[in-house]
């Protein structure tokens, strides 16, 4: 072959693996929004963008007035779409926090647009409560308009065959307990059904598909359907394994197994989350274009279907994952192990096929070769993973207020320069270990160590196989056929790349999407995803890449430039201001017996603003019991604040056993903050103190810890507060620590606002004022 031949043969194979990326990339991102003048049957963002000014026009969190005003919004919104919506009065009650119980009063909305021969009902949810500090434009107001919109276009076509349930529930961001009450104790939930839950972590980005239920099989085939699906069954695993909840929770938790269903949210701007900016002018009208357009498909496609049987869990769980084109691929969980254990027998035959060959295009590829072409192979995915742990630590260092945050408020310098390094460290292994072990060694170590990995997740998190024995099974098969054949050196450009491709448009979507997801704070995942994606394209840099060295230390040198100019750049770009503020966490605490206060943060490392608050590290778990492990702390002056009051109501003895029937209240002038309603009342009994066997609030039994301590909150008690009911041994005293939580550090002695580039980060500990009390019964 000419060298002329040569290049031009690498450059049409570089241009199609490069075009292949951007069709990948393209896979996953949002549509335009649509205006007002669609069809009405359309789902249009410029009309829900109304709703979303309306809900985030104030904080609301559950139980104050704001939230109310939201509440009543729905309702008229319904009733003007000739819906006959009903506000629930319930109690909800959460124990996902481990051996602490959660209880609200909640108001669901609920309204049903009837079908024609309903098999089963779908339930469309979201939440309308904001967190405590944010005026959840995105998080939620994103799901409220994106269900009134939905319903609004439902009604402008024909009537489906099943009913449609709508669900604003109430007390998300506390307990989950609008959702949990409502699968609890509403008659319409009573026979179970297929759930669609509507949520935001972010501002922006594509609507993902990121949780199922079991037996997700049949869900997907549907949810493939939709025009724009962006989802992986990695992502499945991933969310099954973290300790993150949404209204989807109580309905997995389903003791009877009534529910199945889907989980989207856009995750992209994660640094408004829970925070003050959480407004609707920074919402991404393309996230919502995106979300309405998959749910209004989603609920025709489920509102048609046999609901009933969608509403059992299929045999087994879909792997499944975005390809260009508005393509969902997805095939049974039967097929991972197979595809799995053949990507290993086909990387086990190329290196056979090798090894006995003992030499191929100049380059020696003996056994002993080969089993140190595999562990050098563990050089870049090392390399990426601790690079990339190291580039947040920098980014740290220079600037401080990033660790209290996922991701900073314009990521993208550094996302690309996590890219950098990653194709930086390895494509510098490629080039220094090329002259030693030989370029045909490095790919199929590559390839192998694509094939374990690809057989360890199959055992270990069985959706995100795929990701590794896709390109592992391609790449060999490719090698096989550029080894065995005479084609000649095009084609063995040719069957690499081919071979690559797979891995571009299996691997991209998820590298694009897990940026955000996990975030820059735990960028070692990503960026061991993206080195998947490098060892996957190592057999055709063996046979692109000129074997000069210079030429690949220049390669080398222009990745790190590349990373270095990303990274300045991102330092640049995001600096912290009055609209990017630098996220701080401060609270109050106030110990009503011994009138002793204090200043409390629990940021990784006081800010400059709360340091002057704060300077020393305690453990107030005993005193204050949600305040968990050691947090900063700092000398208050004591405000006067009313503790909680408790009354008895009843004491009664029967059977060795007590049971005290209390009224817990809030005290009057109680700190609600700007918001109006107090956050919470936690009751926590003492750990070696009276064993308590049972308690009920507001009705709803708690669960009681192991040792038999209490440990629970009512959320948003009003001035009547609310009823606990708590039985213990016969003759034991019963010592609590009653906590009232509520918000808002204006006005306590000695707080200053914050100055310009400061800001509340959006956490539920932010703005926290506690007073605590004990109570000896």
């Amino acid at each position: 072959m000419t060298p002329t031949r040569s290049r031009a043969t690498t450059l049409a194979c570089s241009l199609f693996l490069l075009a292949l990326a951007a069709l990948a990339v393209w896979s996953v991102l949002p549509p335009a929004p649509r205006g007002a003048d669609v069809p009405p049957g359309e789902f249009s963002a410029a009309r829900a963008s109304a709703t979303v000014e309306a809900v985030g026009a104030r904080v609301h969190p559950h139980g104050t007035p704001a939230n109310d005003d939201v509440r009543d919004l729905i309702v008229r919104e319904l009733d003007a779409l000739g819906l006959d919506p009903e506000v629930v009065d319930g109690v909800g009650a959460s124990g996902r926090l481990g051996e602490q119980s959660r209880v609200a009063a909640t108001r669901n909305v609920v309204a049903t647009i009837p079908g024609t021969d309903p098999t089963a009902p779908v339930f469309l949810m979201a939440h309308y409560d904001s967190a405590e500090v944010s005026y959840g434009g995105n998080d939620d107001g994103a799901g409220v308009a994106t269900l009134l919109e939905t319903a609004r276009a439902l009604g402008a076509g024909p009537a489906l065959r099943n009913d449609v349930v709508l669900v604003f529930t109430d007390a998300e961001e506390a307990c989950l307990c609008g959702a949990e009450a409502f699968a609890h104790a509403d008659p319409r939930a009573a026979d179970g059904g297929v759930v669609v839950n509507v949520e935001a972590r972010g501002s922006s980005g594509p609507a993902i598909m990121f949780e199922t239920s079991d037996g997700n099989a049949a869900l997907v085939d549907a949810y493939a359907r939709v025009p724009y699906p962006v989802g992986s069954s990695l992502a499945v695993e991933v969310y099954r394994i973290l300790p993150n909840d949404t209204d989807f929770s109580p309905f997995l938790d389903d003791p009877d197994g009534r529910f199945t269903g889907l989980n989207s949210a856009y995750i992209d701007g994660s640094a408004t989350y829970h925070a003050p900016q959480d407004t609707p002018e920074r919402m991404s009208l393309a996230s919502l274009q995106h979300h309405g357009s998959n749910a209004l498909a989603l609920v025709r496609e489920l509102g048609n279907a046999d609901a009933a049987a969608l509403a059992r869990p299929a045999a087994d769980d879909a792997t499944y994952f975005p390809l260009p084109g508005g393509v969902l691929a997805r095939y049974p969980g039967s097929l991972v192990w197979p595809l799995a254990a053949g990507a290993v027998v086909a990387v086990a035959k190329l290196a056979v096929v090798l090894a006995r060959r003992r030499e191929v295009l100049g380059e020696r590829t003996t056994a002993g070769r080969l089993t140190l072409g595999f562990a050098s192979g563990l050089i870049p995915l090392a390399g990426a993973a601790l690079g990339s742990t190291g580039l947040w630590q920098l980014m740290v260092a220079v600037r401080p207020g990033y660790d209290e945050m996922l991701d900073p408020w314009r990521p993208w310098g550094f996302r690309v320069a996590l890219l950098g390094l990653v194709a930086t460290v390895l494509v510098g292994w490629f080039v220094a270990l090329r002259r030693r072990l030989g370029a045909t060694v490095l790919a199929v170590g590559a390839l192998a160590w694509l094939a374990v990995l690809g057989a360890v997740l199959a055992a270990v998190t069985p959706g995100g196989s795929y990701l590794a024995s896709l390109p592992a099974l391609a790449g060999a098969v490719a090698g096989i056929v550029a080894v065995t054949t005479t084609c000649g050196a095009v084609g063995r450009r040719v069957a690499v790349t081919l071979g690559a491709a797979v891995a571009v448009l299996v691997v991209v979507p998820v590298v694009l999407l897990f940026l955000p997801a996990l975030g820059l704070a735990t960028g070692a995942a990503p960026a061991v995803v993206a080195t998947l994606l490098g060892l996957a394209l190592v057999p055709a840099l063996a046979v692109m890449l000129p074997r000069a060295p210079r030429v690949g230390g220049t390669v080398v040198g222009v990745l790190g430039a590349v990373t270095v100019v990303a990274l300045v750049t991102g330092f640049a770009v995001d600096r912290f201001d009055a609209d990017h503020p630098e996220p701080t966490r401060l609270a109050y605490a106030l110990d009503a017996d011994s009138g002793e206060a204090l200043w409390v943060s629990d940021e990784a490392s006081p800010s400059d603003w709360t340091a002057q608050y704060v300077g020393h590290r305690d453990d107030l778990s005993s005193a204050f019991p949600p305040l968990h492990g050691d947090v900063w702390t700092g000398p208050a002056d004591a405000a006067d604040l009313p503790a909680p009051e408790v009354r008895v109501v009843a004491d009664e003895t029967a059977g060795g056993e007590r049971t005290v029937t209390l009224r817990v209240t809030p005290g009057e002038g109680a700190p609600v903050g700007t918001a109006g309603a107090l956050r919470y009342v936690e009751l926590d009994s003492a750990d070696g103190g009276a064993r308590v066997l049972a308690a009920e609030l507001e009705g709803r039994e708690v669960p009681v810890g192991p040792r038999g301590v209490l440990d629970t909150r009512f959320y948003a008690p009003g001035p009547d507060g609310f009823e606990a009911v708590v039985t213990v041994p016969a003759g034991d005293e019963l010592d609590l620590r009653v906590v009232a939580a509520g918000g808002g550090l204006e006005g306590l002695p000695g707080f200053v606002d914050r100055p310009v580039g400061v800001g509340v980060a959006g956490s539920h500990t932010s703005e926290l004022v506690l007073v605590a009390r004990t109570v000896v019964l």
